[in-house]
């Protein structure tokens, strides 16, 4: 992913290209080349830019996905010892259930809007 250092001006990618993830193709001496998705109108187009190494930075959109993968084979080798059955699925969040807000010594106000009245 491009991750912009403004110290240096050299081979900074247009600011369409910032914080946006690509795909190295090619490496030379003192950059990369790059493929980027670019929207453009109604249709996204793959293009090519070429990064100083100074404006590239390791995506982290895998990271969770690789220590999961990690945890999960400890739990299952833990389970199988036990001889229990653990399920290594994510579950979805589950909403907070409705409750009453209540205030110290503060009254209760019904806020609702003036009504509109016509005056001839």
């Amino acid at each position: 992913s491009s991750g912009i250092n403004a110290e240096y001006g050299k081979g900074m990618p247009y600011k369409a290209y910032h914080g946006k993830t690509g795909r190295v193709y090619n490496v030379t001496k003192r950059a990369v080349g790059d493929i980027v998705n670019k929207r453009v109108k109604g249709r996204i187009i793959a293009k090519k830019i070429n990064l100083r190494v100074e404006h590239i930075r390791h995506s982290k959109c895998r990271d969770d996905f690789l220590n999961r993968v990690v945890n999960n084979e400890l739990v299952k080798k833990e389970a199988k010892a036990s001889g229990i059955f653990v399920s290594t699925r994510r579950a979805p969040v589950v909403h907070r259930t409705s409750h009453t807000v209540k205030g110290k010594g503060i009254a209760v106000e019904e806020v609702r809007p003036i009504r509109y009245e016509f005056i001839a």
